[in-house]
């Protein structure tokens, strides 16, 4: 959308919730549709009409878009987290992608020693290969660091996969 055009139609969603009349070249009309009312009622709850035409005249046209996005979205977040904001949806997004990390190490470690054992029986059974159930012949299943995707693999390598109800892991 281009800054001021001259535009036909009703007033914008930030002039009619001011109560005013929308003039032809409104710094808010090309940004704050008159559709679109929640857009500007959350932004002007949050940083103020003043504020944000401030902010739409001292940046650039063509970024004045984006500016409005963020603006629309960092209120949003303010208002659903008034202590964080958009902030705290990140820092929370961080620690699950942490966990989840932490999560995928520990089960390529056990897949890596799984596969080790595997190997390791299969050589020394002079090429004599013996197929058991999923689980069983694997000491390093259920081992000793005890988070949520050891408890679950554990229950794995214990039952089978067959018996397991997959509801119950915490990330899915």
């Amino acid at each position: 959308m281009k800054g001021h055009e001259p535009r036909s139609g009703s007033s914008c969603a930030a002039c009619k919730l001011l109560k005013r009349r929308c003039i032809p070249n409104c710094i808010f009309a090309p940004y704050f549709r008159s559709d679109e009312p929640k857009k500007f009622a959350n932004v002007h709850k949050v940083f103020g009409a003043s504020n944000v035409s401030k902010i739409l005249i001292e940046v650039p046209e063509e970024q004045r878009e984006d500016t409005v996005n963020s603006l629309a979205y960092e209120a949003e977040a303010r208002l659903r987290d008034p202590v964080y904001g958009c902030i705290g949806a990140i820092a929370m997004l961080q620690r699950k992608m942490v966990e989840l990390q932490h999560d995928l190490a520990i089960a390529k470690a056990r897949l890596a020693r799984c596969a080790a054992i595997k190997s390791a029986t299969t050589i020394g059974s002079d090429h004599h290969v013996s197929i058991t159930p999923f689980g069983h012949d694997l000491p390093a299943c259920g081992g000793s660091l005890m988070d949520s995707f050891s408890q679950n693999s554990s229950l794995l390598c214990r039952d089978g996969l067959s018996s397991y109800d997959f509801s119950q892991f915490p990330y899915i």
